[in-house]
């Protein structure tokens, strides 16, 4: 009897090796993630850990496609076309209080852009050289770009009066400050000084007024993650966010070697260029005082609040962005696998 029972043992176990498969050999989990833009600098922050296989480590089969504004990346998650997508907190806020009954709101899981990249930038030429000069002025930029979107907010906490606002295509924004068709303009730091430069500007032409330099603290971008995935596959998310901090702390140490896996999905990038890009975005919004008090990833729940609060009057939405629809932060890593900020 003690021989058939340990036969029978033996038997049970080979048959579960048989059909067990490595970790390794497991079927990768797919994915589909969408970027706020172009292929660009920052966009190494997620084409690294998907270059050198993290993504794939975690189980996850991650593909990446470019994108053309957070707006349409909030539209395309929420429609479940992506399923994990990277934009700015206020477009995400926007979906949500516009869409209150909507039940495909994606849901931002990790913080990537501590501070919002927004900024006021002029010529010193012009004068102005700090927000109260901006009272009466023309300002331009697209109608969906996220600073112009949120100058209310600047200008309430600055004393700012009325401006008068002229839009224009994303290209033109510089050419127009440059020409002087605008007297200032709102855009992203890492985006629109760079953009300046090569219209012929020196930095030390430029005034640059960010916003969270100037009393508004609005958080920038954010990894969001459909309703769908989050209810049905956690762990795919916690694994996607593991894999992607992986990532983010090899290019935070070395921008210039992660520029490499850009150039990798846009062959024409300017490789100097791209790599100032990407350096600007970690020292201004990834790697800023903000991020390293708070944490990686992480927000604090006050701040949420206020710029829910603030998003709702500026961008006049339907109904009240509530904080709690927005934010669930439990798929995040462990508080030591997020440390990776060096400090300055």
């Amino acid at each position: 009897m003690k021989k058939r029972s340990l036969l029978q043992a033996v038997l049970a176990l080979a048959t579960a090796g048989a059909f067990a498969l490595p970790a390794s050999a497991q079927p990768l989990t797919p994915i589909k993630f969408q970027l706020d833009w172009r292929f660009e600098g920052p966009s190494a922050l997620f084409l690294l850990p998907a270059a050198k296989g993290y993504f794939k480590d975690a189980g996850l089969a991650v593909t990446i496609d470019a994108g053309n504004g957070s707006g349409a990346a909030v539209q395309r998650v929420a429609s479940g076309s992506y399923d994990i997508g990277f934009a700015d907190m206020a477009a995400l806020m926007e979906f949500h209080a516009n869409n209150p009954d909507a039940k495909n709101g994606p849901i931002a899981v990790m913080v990537v852009y501590n501070n919002t990249p927004a900024a006021v930038m002029a010529l010193k030429k012009s004068g102005i050289a700090k927000p109260t000069d901006l009272t009466g002025k023309k300002l331009g930029a697209p109608v969906f770009d996220a600073g112009r979107r949120a100058f209310p907010i600047f200008a309430k906490a600055n004393g700012v009066g009325a401006v008068q606002w002229t839009a224009m295509d994303p290209p033109l924004r510089e050419t127009m400050l440059m020409r002087g068709d605008v007297d200032a303009i709102t855009g992203f730091t890492f985006t629109s000084l760079l953009g300046l430069e090569a219209r012929g500007a020196k930095p030390g032409d430029v005034v640059v007024m960010p916003y969270a330099d100037f009393g508004v603290k609005l958080y920038g971008n954010v990894i969001i993650a459909n309703p769908k995935l989050v209810k049905e596959n956690p762990e795919a998310i916690k694994a996607f966010l593991k894999a992607f901090t992986r990532g983010a702390k090899e290019v935070i140490a070395n921008p210039a070697a992660a520029i490499a896996y850009v150039k990798e999905r846009d062959g024409i990038i300017n490789t100097q260029l791209e790599t100032r890009r990407l350096q600007m975005a970690i020292d201004t919004v990834v790697n800023s005082p903000d991020a390293r008090a708070e944490g990686f990833g992480q927000l604090k729940p006050q701040r949420l609040s206020l710029m829910a609060s603030q998003v709702s009057d500026a961008y006049a939405t339907k109904t009240r962005v509530n904080p709690d629809a927005v934010w669930n932060g439990s798929f995040l890593p462990t508080a030591a696998e997020l440390n990776i900020l060096p400090r300055k």
